[in-house]
C-alpha cells in the first residue's frame, strides 16, 4: 500500500504477523491518532488491531461495507465505546477518551445518523440545548438566536433560528446537529453516514459546508457508502474490511474501482442484464394513495403504482421521504388520509 504524504506509515493488517496494524511513533502533527484499536462483543470482534490517522485540516473519509466496523470505530473515538485494546491520541495528546464528555472538552463533535432533538423547541434553544446562555438567571433568547444566525451564516447551513424543529425536514435538522457541534467549540467534526437522509441538492451544499470547515482550519471525519461523493469531497479514504483497515490512500490515487475492490475483497462487475418485462397478474394495486406522519404532516402525495406476481418492486429515496409510511400504510399500522390500496382486486 502506498503511504500517505505526511503520514506514519500504515502498514496492511494482512501484513501484520500478530494481525493487528503497526504504526510509527511518528503521530506529531495529527488531529486524531489510533493505535491498535479492538473492540469485541462477546466472540464478534467489531474492531481488529485498527490504526488511523488524521491530518488536520482535511475530510478523511471511513468507507466500507455494512459491518466492517467504521461507526464502532468512531463511536470509540468519541467516547461512546471504550475500546478492549488500543490507544487515542487527540491534538498530539494521549487521551483517555472514557465519555463523550471528554472528546468535546479535546474539541471533537459527533453528528450521527439518528438525531437528538426536541421537536417542541426552537431551532436556536435545541443548539444551546444543555449549555443554555443566561442573563440575569433566565436564557438568553435573543443571544442565542443572534449565535446561531452568525454560525449559519457563516458556515452555509441554512436555517431560521427561530423556527419550531417540529415543522422541519431531516435535512434541516441535520444542520441543526452540525451547529450543535459548533457551538461546543469543535475542531474535529464526525458524520456518519451524513448524506443518507438527504437530496442530492442538500448534499451538495453539505459538501460546500464541509469545505467551508476544512478552510477554517478544521478537520473533517466522515462514513459512507457512496463512493462518488467520497472521491468528489474526501482529500484521504481509509477503508475497512472485516473489522480491519486494508488501505489509507490519498483519494487523487484511487478509482471508484478500487475502492470497491478493497471494500469487498474481490473483483466486482457491474454488467446489467436485461430483464424482460413480467406480464403476471396484478397483485397489488395503488391508487391516489394519501397519508400523513407522525407529525400530521403530508407523507405521501397521490402514489400511484401496481405490483405483479413475481415481481421485485423497489421503493427509492432519502430518509424521511415517505417510504416508512408507505410501507406502514401497506401493511395496516397507519391509515391513509386518501386513496385506495387494492390487494388481489
Amino acid at each position: 500500500m502506498s503511504n500517505v504524504p505526511g503520514f506514519p506509515t500504515l502498514h496492511n493488517a494482512s501484513n501484520n504477523a500478530a494481525g493487528a496494524n503497526v504504526a510509527s511513533p511518528n503521530l506529531a502533527g495529527m488531529a486524531v491518532a489510533l493505535t491498535g484499536i479492538t473492540k469485541r462483543f462477546g466472540a464478534f470482534v467489531a474492531n481488529d488491531g485498527i490504526d488511523l490517522a488524521v491530518r488536520r485540516g482535511e475530510i478523511h473519509a471511513i468507507i466500507g461495507e455494512n459491518g466492517a466496523g467504521k461507526t464502532t470505530l468512531m463511536n470509540i473515538l468519541f467516547g461512546l465505546l471504550q475500546p478492549d485494546e488500543g490507544s487515542i491520541r487527540l491534538n498530539d495528546e494521549e487521551t483517555v477518551v472514557a465519555d463523550p464528555a471528554v472528546a468535546i472538552k479535546a474539541g471533537l463533535g459527533m453528528v450521527h445518523q439518528h438525531f437528538k432533538l426536541v421537536p417542541s423547541l426552537s431551532v436556536a434553544d435545541n443548539v444551546f440545548l444543555g449549555m443554555e446562555i443566561r442573563r440575569h438567571g433566565l436564557i438568553d433568547h435573543a443571544t442565542q438566536i443572534a449565535r446561531t444566525r452568525e454560525l449559519s451564516e457563516r458556515f452555509g447551513l441554512r436555517v431560521d433560528p427561530t423556527e419550531r424543529v417540529g415543522l422541519l425536514s431531516v435535512g434541516i435538522e441535520q444542520r441543526i446537529e452540525i451547529l450543535k457541534v459548533l457551538v461546543r467549540g469543535a475542531r474535529t467534526i464526525i458524520l456518519d453516514e451524513p448524506t443518507a437522509v438527504l437530496t442530492p441538492q442538500e448534499s451538495r451544499e453539505l459538501f460546500q459546508t464541509l469545505r467551508s470547515f476544512v478552510a477554517e482550519g478544521m478537520t473533517v471525519i466522515f462514513i459512507s457508502h457512496h463512493l462518488e461523493e467520497v472521491m468528489e469531497v474526501s482529500d484521504t479514504v481509509t477503508v475497512l474490511r472485516n473489522g480491519r483497515r486494508v488501505a489509507t490512500r490519498p483519494t487523487a490515487e484511487l478509482s471508484k474501482d478500487e475502492l470497491v475492490r478493497m471494500m469487498v475483497g474481490r473483483e466486482v462487475s457491474f454488467d446489467r442484464r436485461p430483464r424482460e418485462p413480467l406480464h403476471g397478474e396484478v397483485i397489488l394495486e395503488v391508487e391516489q394513495l394519501w397519508a400523513r406522519d407522525d407529525r400530521r404532516l403530508p407523507a405521501l402525495r397521490d402514489v400511484n403504482f401496481t405490483v405483479r406476481s413475481g415481481e421485485v418492486v423497489g421503493i427509492a429515496g432519502v430518509a424521511g421521504n415517505g417510504q416508512t409510511e408507505l410501507a406502514e400504510v401497506l401493511s395496516g399500522l397507519r391509515p391513509a388520509s386518501h386513496g385506495v390500496a387494492r390487494l388481489k382486486g
